[in-house]
């Protein structure tokens, strides 16, 4: 069985990581969401909350899991099984930096291989930054996350964002 593991802090989960998700899934066997528990970012949704964000807008993915971790990505894949890493490019920039990245995985654990998949066109724009950044400022993310996420960022809005 193919086992991959789309790591991410996903805060929030946009329509880019949506797109993402339903991809791999499509490609492998069982696909973990793992969402990171990064000490060093400052994140708007703790870790339960983005596990339930996305359960809710994975729910209909019979072969996706999410999950957390806060290890080194190749030891939660050690635990796991998974032999994959999904990674998403939407720029070139984006490239140098994930190149980077798996090819420290690679080193770490030469039985793990990354699968870099481009955003599609519609979202090689969209990062979780900049929807916190519209959300913040009560701008338009409709076509951004997913409906469940819109209602989680105007909830948060008047908490974290005055």
């Amino acid at each position: 069985m193919k086992i991959a593991v789309y790591p991410g802090s996903f805060d929030p989960i946009t329509m880019g990581h949506l797109d993402i998700i339903k991809r791999a899934a499509s490609v492998f066997d069982h696909l973990i969401v793992a969402v990171l528990n990064n000490a060093s970012k400052n994140p708007l949704f703790t870790v339960p909350e983005r596990i339930e964000l996305l359960d809710e807008v994975i729910h209909d993915l019979p072969n996706v899991e999410v999950d957390s971790f806060n290890d080194l990505l190749i030891h939660y894949m050690q635990t796991k099984g998974a032999n994959v890493i999904v990674r998403a490019i939407r720029s070139v920039s984006d490239y140098e930096y994930e190149l980077q990245l798996a090819t420290m995985n690679r080193k770490l654990g030469d039985q793990v291989e990354t699968l870099f998949m481009t955003s599609s066109p519609e979202y090689s724009y969209l990062s979780s930054s900049i929807v916190k950044e519209i959300a913040r400022f009560q701008g338009p993310v409709s076509e951004l996350v997913p409906p469940v996420v819109e209602q989680a960022l105007k909830r948060k809005n008047p908490l974290l964002f005055s």
